[in-house]
């Protein structure tokens, strides 16, 4: 039932329209015309009935959920309506009949009439009860939805932040492992080690709540990212990248190339006698990650986290698949490339 103001302009016609029903159905000295006295009962007892199952419905609201109880609330509310209206319908028309000195509750067929009248106006709020009950399941299904959409943004936030939060210390503890050696090995390349650090938890910092990057962002976050991995493993990891120049205006996910990056250095060995090759290369629309397959001695099963969280992303974004391909001598990762907006 609406609840705003023009809820009373909704009545005032509601009302109108059952004087000329009654009227044509009822027989009255008058003919089929109602009289002002009949237009002002039938909009005064529509009101009276609306406004009432309007209360009727903020308290039931508060005890009976539409969901978690509807199959309660539907069997309380539809008895407690039906009663109350037919009871202001009877007892209103009784007295503004009896004192408006009309002959209707003396005449033979009072009985017969005043079933249909009572009939007509409780039709009238099952009517308006039924399409409360409507409203009610759209209005709390809309707000289903939304509230769905906004657990989901919300998870996939705190999923991308849990991943970087469990980066960041692994992360720094190898670096800074690196950095040690480094400082008394060759101080100018310390110095650029750092450099290109801070420029990756730069990157970190600032895309921390960002849902899209620009390829070109990632890139060269990627970039300085490649130039640590380098300085730890040297000739064993061998990373190259080829991005098309229109594909660097697209979109991805913030640290999906990293996390892709990771998983290949993690599941896989990377020695002087097994060196490890990885590539990122832009093609049909999507960014491929490949390397070459050789799972380290004592490998486990991962449980795939980096690439759950990188599919889930995705998934709020297009309905484009994360292809993964697996064979005998190569795993390749296929992330698709989004258009900016």
């Amino acid at each position: 039932m609406l609840r705003n103001k023009s809820r009373f302009i909704y009545m005032t016609l509601l009302g109108i329209l059952l004087s000329f029903i009654l009227a044509k159905f009822v027989p009255c000295e008058n003919g089929p015309i109602p009289r002002l006295a009949d237009f002002l009962q039938s909009i005064m007892i529509t009101i009276i009935v609306w406004e009432g199952n309007l209360r009727i419905d903020a308290w039931l609201n508060r005890h009976y959920s539409w969901i978690k109880q509807p199959v309660k609330r539907i069997l309380i509310h539809l008895p407690v309506s039906v009663i109350y209206s037919a009871l202001v319908i009877y007892i209103l028309s009784f007295f503004v009949n009896r004192f408006t000195n009309q002959i209707f509750f003396y005449r033979k067929d009072f009985l017969q009439i005043s079933m249909i009248i009572l009939g007509a106006l409780v039709l009238m709020s099952v009517l308006l009860l039924t399409l409360e009950i409507s409203a009610q399941f759209f209005r709390h299904w809309k707000n289903s939805l939304i509230e769905i959409e906004k657990f989901r943004a919300e998870s996939l936030q705190a999923q991308l932040q849990n991943l970087k939060n469990q980066i960041n210390p692994h992360f720094l503890f190898n670096n800074l492992s690196v950095l040690s050696s480094l400082v008394y090995k060759d101080q100018d390349k310390a110095v650029e080690f750092i450099n290109q650090l801070s420029k990756v938890y730069r990157y970190l910092l600032d895309n921390q709540n960002s849902e899209l990057v620009t390829v070109e962002q990632e890139l060269l976050f990627i970039r300085s990212y490649i130039f640590l991995l380098d300085i730890r493993f040297g000739q064993n990891l061998i990373i190259t990248t080829d991005i098309k120049k229109e594909d660097l205006s697209r979109v991805i996910p913030p640290m999906a190339l990293q996390i892709l990056i990771e998983n290949a250095i993690k599941h896989n060995e990377t020695s002087s006698e097994f060196p490890l090759s990885i590539s990122v290369v832009s093609e049909e629309e999507k960014i491929m990650v490949a390397n070459n397959l050789q799972l380290r001695p004592q490998h486990e099963p991962g449980s795939q986290t980096g690439l759950q969280n990188i599919r889930a992303r995705y998934q709020f974004f297009t309905a484009s698949p994360v292809e993964v391909i697996q064979n005998a001598s190569s795993f390749i990762v296929k992330i698709p490339l989004l258009s900016a907006k």
